[in-house]
């Protein structure tokens, strides 16, 4: 009787061909393991699940909480500011914006307002030039609210300093909420109380005040423009300001400005100014010249009147010629200019 024989099946032969069946089932392990990960990491990182970040600002932090827990996000508090209009607590900022997809368990940094402004120390001023009055100041955390200007012979140099009503003295320790201004009184010489108004169009608000403080003129009404705001405040910039660059006034004169979001406005609107503010200045120094000149001429001629004609002779030669190389010395620096 002959027995019928059994074919061997696709893995016994595989089998017998050791070096294609273990490279075939290292290919089979490696791809089981490949799409293992792809699951893990597909569960793991939510793909194709989406959340809409909702809008936290003007909610208070522990309700902000909750909201964020709903919509399966985590908030972090990235920043604090004190603004008097709003609660303490309350959200002012957020990070992404309110409206935004992101994906489940996204952070969203938040800035809240703070309970209570922080109490720094004033420091003593007096004694001090202006500017480096304003940069002790601006270092504690503090500005100038008003400079009043008396009479006295250290033109620009701090008389006094005063919180509301209250003097800062050297041996007194007074603190003050961060922002406050103080009221200086500054000296000033009956003849050098004009100053020139300095250009700020395209600066900060921080920026063009302390600007406008160093030249010993006062911060006038502070203008926005419609969108502006007190969190995106810092972000705007001067395009207008009243008087206009370099225009003479009185020590104590108040500047006042404006400011705008808009650069490209920004952009034109500073160039003008600066335009403006260099052909004012060369007016100024073209006046301040010709004034000069005109007092040497007075004085010369009293006193040539006072010496008899031989010496008036030599005094009109000696003053043409001082006329001639001024005129030579200021067209030459015309031409390099």
């Amino acid at each position: 009787m002959n027995r019928r024989t059994k074919n061997p099946s696709l893995i016994e032969r595989l089998q017998q061909n050791r070096l294609l069946y273990n490279l075939l089932l290292i290919a089979g392990i490696l791809l089981i393991m490949a799409l293992a990960a792809h699951l893990i990491m597909q569960a793991g990182t939510r793909h194709g699940a989406r959340r809409i970040v909702p809008d936290f600002s003007g909610i208070r932090l522990a309700d902000a909480e909750k909201l964020a827990a709903r919509h399966d996000l985590e908030l972090h508090i990235n920043d604090s500011l004190f603004v008097p209009a709003y609660e303490g607590g309350i959200v002012l900022d957020q990070l992404p914006e309110g409206g935004v997809e992101v994906k489940p368990g996204r952070t969203v940094y938040i800035t809240i307002n703070s309970f209570r402004q922080k109490m720094v120390e004033v420091p003593y001023v007096a004694g001090r030039s202006l500017r480096q009055a304003k940069n002790m100041l601006e270092i504690a955390g503090l500005e100038i609210e008003r400079l009043v200007y008396r009479p006295d012979m250290a033109t620009n140099y701090v008389l006094a300093a005063f919180i509301g009503r209250d003097s800062i003295t050297a041996e007194q320790r007074i603190e003050a909420e961060m922002g406050s201004g103080l009221i200086l009184h500054v000296g000033v010489e009956e003849s050098q109380n004009t100053t020139a108004v300095p250009q700020v169009v395209g600066l900060s608000l921080r920026e063009a005040k302390g600007r406008i403080w160093e030249s010993g003129l006062n911060v006038g009404k502070i203008l926005f423009d419609e969108g502006i705001n007190l969190l995106n405040q810092k972000e705007a910039r001067v395009y207008l300001q009243t008087p206009a660059p370099e225009t003479t006034t009185t020590l104590g004169a108040a500047v006042e400005v404006r400011l705008t979001l808009d650069l490209e406005v920004v952009a034109r609107e500073k160039a003008a100014a600066e335009k403006l503010a260099r052909e004012r200045a060369l007016e100024r120094e073209e006046a301040e010249r010709a004034l000069a000149d005109s007092l040497a001429r007075v004085e010369l001629e009293q006193a040539m009147q006072s010496a008899g004609s031989p010496l008036q002779e030599n005094l009109q030669q000696t003053l043409e010629r001082a006329v001639e190389q001024s005129n030579a010395a200021m067209s030459d620096d015309e031409f390099f200019n």
